[in-house]
């Protein structure tokens, strides 16, 4: 067995689990900005009613894809209502003044929900009747891709005695 059986039996098994989650969202990011498309509504749009104004990110609609993506990969089946309560915030009145005890806010509804109607066009996500989206295989397979990627990209010192 060379080196390079290894290495295909290192990358095999790597899932989602077994990379930090900020650089899997980056690269899956990265690359869903050559699979879906952008609407024009999104640079306009809050992330959530607990928000004053949109956000300054210039991929903010893939990263936020590439986390539904990941979320849902996670906890399937999952509905629009639950990632809308994760993806939520406290709001207090106003950014410049805290004029309140704080109260959860829900994340955007709308954006949760075209980010993964554009991800099901893709045929990455599908619609679970009755219980909410899950990931398809071909969603499966390109996020265990990407995980192996990210995997390899990682400096990890404690892995070199298995090179």
């Amino acid at each position: 067995m060379g080196l390079n059986d290894v290495r295909l039996k290192i990358t095999a098994m790597v899932t989602i689990y077994d990379v930090p989650a900020d650089a899997l969202i980056e690269e899956v990011a990265a690359r869903l900005e050559d699979r879906i498309d952008e609407p024009d509504w999104v640079e306009f749009a809050k992330s959530g009613a607990g928000k004053e104004l949109p956000p300054e990110q210039e991929d903010f609609w893939y990263v936020r894809s590439a986390s539904l993506l990941r979320k849902v990969a996670q906890n399937e089946p999952i509905g629009i209502e639950r990632l809308a309560t994760e993806y939520g915030s406290k709001k207090r009145g106003s950014n410049r003044y805290s004029v309140r005890p704080g109260e959860h806010e829900g994340g955007s509804r709308k954006l949760i929900r075209t980010s993964l109607q554009a991800l099901e066009d893709d045929g990455l996500v599908t619609t679970a009747a009755g219980e909410g989206r899950r990931v398809s295989d071909e969603g499966e397979a390109f996020l265990s891709e990407v995980a192996a990627e990210v995997f390899e990209d990682l400096d990890r010192p404690e892995l070199e005695r298995y090179a």
